[in-house]
């Protein structure tokens, strides 16, 4: 007998809204059905445990979904606790009323922590985004009669008796044409193991065609010469899921193979990660997870981490800023915390206090870790470095109580290949230059100065990131009286002889600004101890700045352009070519040729010339060489 009703909603018909806006993505169906699934065999092992059950089958627990593209169905079978006819009026007509929620107000002082997915009541919903018609069939464990459930997405159902013989309950899905995608059997599995890779019991993917190709093939052929059956190779079916992901276990029952095989696996990604921090937490909240330190092979991949986030081994997103702070994103990682207040769709959270402590307690983590590698394990801290440096400077920059943690373990790589701190390079520098760090933002660019900081005994450190533009800025305001200047923004005090000779400075300057045509060009006479540099440029290291900010901000075009007015020229007065200038009376053709050169191979040593300058330097190069045949 059967009989008919209106599903019961408790303020308005949402039924159309659920359907199209519920979740943002359709394939989340799949995870929605899977998770009940779980829950229901969850449930049900529960009450075994509490002797309120017997399970009179036997059969291993597991969740089934088989795909029929031929018949264009999907079915998600579950040997877990069933449902009576009570039930499905209370869990599924009564839309929004959540039967995992009640179980668990129902033995809450007989549960520990085991795993209920379910929260909302919605999820069973989701499978009408791709289906016209569903119907359920199921057995619940207390009354062994099966009952049969259907309805076509409208707010009408029918239940009568169904035709399934043992305890659980198997859902068929009548998939619509717009989503015939999920009809392909490669698509399907794609998608489960998206969501469901870590869920606690075991998934199989079935593709009922091929199933019935596998019975139609011919019999196994007999071997004539021994008179033996050949028979055919049996493939035992595997879960799509792993039910025991690492991340949940203790991080002493993990061996080093395993944590990268999990990457490995999880990441598809064969390059081997740097290290990895394993986290567990029970208490005030529950969390576990794993991120690793991927090993970058260029800058652009800095922006392309994955943390994937899990409730109860149910994928929820990947990179939710909520629950991880920004910086962490570089990282790729695990995290499974079933204490997130999640929303109804799962997949965004609730704006909840408790979950800043969440993203701090990560962030915690992550410096301890990042400070017992630089104690315990110096080395291989240094040899990691360079890869991640960049992750430890943004982290720096957002989040002020990692860089109060990680201020004393900053590495700079130096000019002479070593790691220092920044209070160790200031403290070998303090003589030749006090409180200022030099840096080199290019090493092929800016070569020749590191050659002439290496011939005089002196250190720069390599800041080439894209990061350390805001890295700088942020280590002066932290770090009273330090000035971080490039290498070519100043002369640092041992590359300097005695004091220059001025007389001729005027003189030189003004031979300069005539030949280049520029009467706002700095011109400054130094002693310098090699002499093997005539000329070289120093750029203002404020200017350089301000211009690298709004270009970075898309206002360069608000602003002067930084000109010659902001370089320096500086004379080695050392030099035999500029001594020339000073103190002989040289023809103008001569003079002019001179300063050209010398500004342009200054500038060459410091910047790429502009295509008319360069046009200027070929010429000039060749009139040269003919002059000295």
């Amino acid at each position: 007998m059967s009989k008919q009703g209106n599903l019961s909603i408790h303020s308005e018909n949402i039924f159309p809204i659920i359907k199209k806006w519920l979740y943002s993505d359709h394939d989340i169906f799949t995870r929605e059905l899977i998770s009940n699934a779980c829950d229901a065999i969850l449930k049900f092992k529960k009450l075994c445990d509490l002797g309120e059950a017997t399970d009179t089958v036997g059969e291993p627990f597991k969740v089934t979904v088989t795909v029929n593209e031929k018949e264009k169905i999907l079915v998600f079978e579950d040997n877990g606790i069933g449902m009576t006819e009570e039930e499905i009026e209370k869990y599924i007509n009564q839309i929004a009323f959540s039967g995992a929620e009640d179980f668990l107000e129902k033995y809450k002082d007989k549960m520990d922590q085991d795993q209920i997915i379910g929260h909302f009541g919605l999820g069973f919903y989701s499978a009408f985004m791709v289906a016209g018609t569903i119907t359920i069939d199921t057995v619940s464990y207390q009354t062994g009669t099966a009952v049969k459930w259907t309805c076509d997405g409208g707010t009408t159902y029918s239940i009568s008796e169904g035709s399934r013989e043992t305890r659980g309950t198997t859902i068929t899905l009548h998939i619509t044409e717009e989503s015939k995608e999920f009809l392909n059997f490669y698509t399907l599995s794609q998608t489960i193991e998206k969501y469901c890779s870590f869920m606690p019991l075991p998934i199989y993917v079935v593709d009922a065609c091929r199933e019935e190709t596998a019975k139609d093939e011919p019999t196994p052929e007999v071997n004539e010469e021994d008179n033996e059956v050949k028979a055919p190779e049996v493939v035992e079916p595997k879960p799509i899921n792993d039910t025991h992901p690492l991340y949940t276990k203790q991080p002493n029952e993990c061996s080093v193979e395993e944590y990268k095989e999990f990457y490995r696996k999880t990441f598809m990604d064969f390059h081997e990660p740097l290290f990895w921090i394993h986290l567990n937490m029970d208490y005030p909240f529950r969390l576990k997870g794993i991120l690793y330190f991927p090993k970058l092979s260029h800058e652009l991949e800095t922006i392309e981490g994955r943390i994937k986030l899990y409730n109860n081994q149910v994928f929820v997103a990947e990179n939710i800023k909520e629950v991880i702070p920004e910086f962490l994103l570089l990282l790729k990682g695990v995290i499974d915390c079933p204490d997130l207040p999640l929303n109804v769709s799962r997949s965004l959270l609730q704006n909840d206090g408790f979950v800043k402590k969440i993203a701090d307690y990560i962030t915690k983590k992550v410096a301890d870790k990042l400070i017992s590698l630089y104690k315990k394990e110096n080395e291989d801290y240094k040899k990691f470095w360079d890869d991640i440096a960049p992750f430890i400077k943004y982290g720096c920059l957002r989040e002020s109580k990692f860089y109060d943690k990680m201020k004393d373990y900053l590495l700079f790589k130096t000019t002479d290949d070593t790691y220092v701190t920044l209070s160790e390079y200031l403290e070998t520098a303090k003589e030749t230059h006090e409180n200022k760090v030099f840096y080199v933002s290019n090493k092929d660019q800016q070569s020749q100065y590191i050659t002439l900081f290496k011939e005089n005994g002196l250190s720069a450190v390599y800041l080439e990131h894209s990061i350390d533009n805001p890295f700088i800025s942020h280590m002066e305001m932290h770090n009273q009286g330090v000035k971080f200047m490039r290498i070519d923004a100043d002369i640092a005090g041992a590359l300097k002889g005695e004091e220059a000779d001025k007389t001729h400075e005027e003189k030189l300057t003004g031979l300069f600004r005539k030949v280049l045509n520029n009467e706002q060009l700095k011109v400054s006479v130094e002693n310098l101890k090699s002499q093997s540099v005539p000329s070289m440029i120093l750029v203002s290291e404020e200017s350089r700045r301000m211009q690298e900010m709004m270009k970075m901000y898309g206002m360069a075009g608000m602003g002067m352009p930084m000109g010659q007015n902001e370089l320096t020229l500086v004379l080695n007065q050392n030099h035999p070519l500029i001594d020339s200038l000073a103190h002989k009376d040289l023809d103008e053709e001569t003079t002019s040729l001179l300063c050209a050169h010398l500004y342009d191979l200054a500038l060459l040593a410091n910047q790429t010339l502009s295509p008319e300058a360069m046009h200027n330097f070929l010429e000039r190069s060749n009139k040269l060489l003919g002059m000295i045949l």
